[in-house]
């Protein structure tokens, strides 16, 4: 899941929401710094609740991903995905349409959300805007096993930025795909991949039941939420 299927049901928990996107976060400011289930879990009935409400949006995250990235929809859509990516890059054998094809699953079902329910997204960043960002970081150095660098800097930014937004827009969103491919060192794609996307947007739409659709405990592979990790994708 990206940033708004995880915390578009909690606008009005700004903190929980806030929890909901650190994983998230971390992998954009600090990439050192992971912060699992078990951490999150020692912090739910601590006294501040800024931290309590913090750690229950990171373990909500952690579980989100876990039931996720194990359902049909999301496997078969980034092999489609993946497939249609490696047509257009008939010379990328690498790692590049892999990764689009995970990370494109859930921006556009994130552009299929907003576009349902755009309320809803401005009520995300109004709840974002309402938070003490510094309060925010102080909880994650408290939960997380080591101090994450800037984070209270980017958690502004990031409301500022309103790149959910630009999910919506083939042309806005290749630029913050290519904005993802500086930071991981990936090459940058070219302008012909904006049709592909265009293409991509119908696959995930008709499938955004299937993806929201919690798989039940008997049918869900075992795996653990310490397992899990988010790709950052603003991302």
């Amino acid at each position: 899941m990206n940033y708004f299927a995880h915390g578009r049901h909690f606008v009005d928990d700004p903190y929980f929401l806030a929890g909901t996107a650190v994983p998230d976060w971390l992998n954009v400011v600090d990439r050192r710094v992971r912060v699992r289930s078990h951490h999150a879990k020692q912090y739910l009935s601590v006294p501040d609740e800024p931290t309590a409400r913090v750690a229950a949006g990171i373990l909500r995250h952690c579980e989100d991903d876990a039931w996720f990235h194990n359902t049909r929809a999301f496997a078969e859509l980034s092999l489609t995905l993946c497939g249609m990516l490696r047509e257009q890059l008939p010379d990328d054998e690498g790692f590049r349409p892999h990764f689009l094809g995970h990370i494109l699953v859930e921006i556009l079902l994130d552009a299929t959300l907003a576009a349902d329910d755009p309320a809803r997204l401005e009520a995300y960043y109004t709840a974002l805007d309402r938070l003490d960002a510094d309060a925010v970081a102080a909880a994650v150095d408290t939960i997380a096993p080591r101090p994450a660098a800037n984070l209270g800097t980017f958690i502004g930014l990031f409301s500022r930025e309103r790149f959910l937004f630009d999910y919506s827009d083939d042309g806005k969103l290749l630029f913050r795909l290519n904005q993802v491919m500086r930071r991981v060192g990936l090459p940058l794609l070219p302008r012909t991949i904006e049709e592909t996307l265009a293409a991509m947007r119908p696959l995930v739409a008709d499938r955004q039941d299937e993806l929201l659709a919690q798989p039940s405990v008997g049918t869900r592979r075992a795996r653990s939420p310490d397992n899990t990790d988010s790709t950052e994708n603003s991302r």
